[in-house]
This record gives structure tokens, C-alpha cells and sequence, in this order.
């Protein structure tokens, strides 16, 4: 069995251009639940904050959806940032030059009160164990009437319900063209290490008790999921 990486920073800010290669070939329907997040944002939003931008495949689609407004992108790895921060060099020069990219942990970075209206996050929140901490800090940062909007990777409402969604992954994942033996093994030495997924109905909870409304899961096949939430 291979070792994991100390952190999912590690894990991750190693693979550079070879994450966007793994994560279609490991991650079901990714493009389709991509889109259902850009589908349900806002049409305006002015300032923007993404947690965990990793290589920037939600970054695109934001600032493509959204090109005036002003966004903050945040990653624990350094390599994921400037990678991020060179793509959007190259497809929206101007925005990528106003930009503020920030090399912390999300769970660590100040977001500050009302400084945003909009929070997004795509396949990063299911490495946070205490996810009651984090929705408490991200209602806070985000102004009347502003959205919280991200896709993630979800645990079973039961273990029988759990135990299928992992053979559905792995068989995913084995298939012909996907990944290697080495690549699922690495994947899911990376699962056990770091990752705390939770049920929706407990997200659910957890959004309603750090204060949205409006809670709704708007896509989801097996454990991929996109989640909406609101701020009155």
C-alpha cells in the first residue's frame, strides 16, 4: 500500500496539470455537475469567494459566468494557485490582474463579515471535519440576500446506502481508459488519511443551523451532489 501525503495540500499541489486529467477520470459526471453549479449562481454577483480552487476548473466557468465581478481565490497549495492564476491570465487577462489569489487553508483564511454575495466551493469541503465551524464563518461573510453554492462529495444516509455508492466509484474508476491500480490506490489511501465526508440531510442541518435558508440539493447522482443555500 502506497503512503499518503501528510496533508490534501501535499496531495493535490503534487499533481498539478495531471488533476484535471484525474479528476475526469475518477469523478462521475464531473462537467455535468460543474455546470449545474455555474447554472444556479447569481447573475450578477459582485465580489466572489472561492474555497478551494484547486487547478481552476470552477474558476473558469465563475469568471466566465460573472466577468466584473470581483473574486478571491483561495487553495492550501501553492502549485494549485498559480496554476489557477495562469489560466485565468490567459483566457480573462483583465480580471485575473484584479484578482486576489491566496495560498492558505480555507478553513484558516479571515473571510471577514459581508464581504461577499457570493461563496462557491467545488470537491474541497469534504476534507473539513468540522463543517458546523466553517458554514458558522461562511454565513458571516456573506451579505443580505447573497448565495452559498458547491459541489461536493457526500457519505451515505445509511451503510448499506454507502457501501453502494463506493462499488459504483470504483467501478468507475476501474473501468477501461480510467484510472491505473496505482491511481485508485493512491486515491483511496488519500480518502482514508483525510477526507470526512458527511450524509446531505447532516449538511442540511449544519447550513440551517449556522443561518441560510433557502437549503436545497438541486443535482445529485450517488455521492456527487451540488447544494444551495441563501442568506436572508
Amino acid at each position: 500500500m502506497s503512503d499518503a501525503p501528510k496533508t490534501a495540500s501535499d496531495y493535490f499541489g503534487s499533481m498539478g496539470f495531471e488533476y484535471d486529467s484525474l479528476i475526469h477520470r475518477s469523478v462521475p459526471c464531473y462537467d455535468q455537475m460543474i455546470k449545474t453549479l455555474i447554472d444556479y449562481l447569481p447573475k450578477q454577483p459582485r465580489s466572489a469567494l472561492e474555497l478551494g480552487c484547486g487547478s481552476g476548473g470552477l474558476s473558469l466557468p465563475l469568471v466566465r459566468h460573472a466577468p466584473d465581478c470581483a473574486f478571491t481565490f483561495v487553495d492550501a497549495a501553492q502549485k494549485m494557485v498559480e496554476l489557477t492564476r495562469t489560466r485565468l491570465q490567459e483566457a480573462f487577462p483583465d480580471v485575473a490582474h484584479r484578482a486576489t489569489f491566496v495560498t492558505e487553508r480555507f478553513e484558516d483564511y479571515r473571510m471577514g463579515r459581508g464581504q461577499f454575495d457570493l461563496v462557491v466551493s467545488s470537491f474541497s469541503l469534504h476534507h473539513v471535519e468540522d463543517k458546523a465551524t466553517l458554514f458558522r464563518r461562511v454565513r458571516e461573510s456573506i451579505t443580505s440576500g447573497g448565495t452559498f453554492r458547491f459541489a461536493d462529495q457526500l457519505s451515505g444516509g445509511s451503510d448499506v446506502n454507502d457501501a453502494l455508492m463506493w462499488k459504483s466509484l470504483l467501478d468507475f474508476m476501474q473501468a477501461p481508459g480510467n484510472c491505473t491500480e496505482t491511481e485508485v490506490q493512491s486515491m483511496m489511501d488519500h480518502s482514508k488519511a483525510h477526507d470526512h465526508h458527511t450524509p446531505l440531510a447532516v449538511h442540511f442541518k449544519l447550513l440551517q443551523d449556522a443561518g441560510f435558508v433557502g437549503i436545497d440539493c438541486v443535482w445529485r447522482d450517488a455521492m456527487w451532489t451540488v447544494i444551495t443555500a441563501d442568506v436572508a
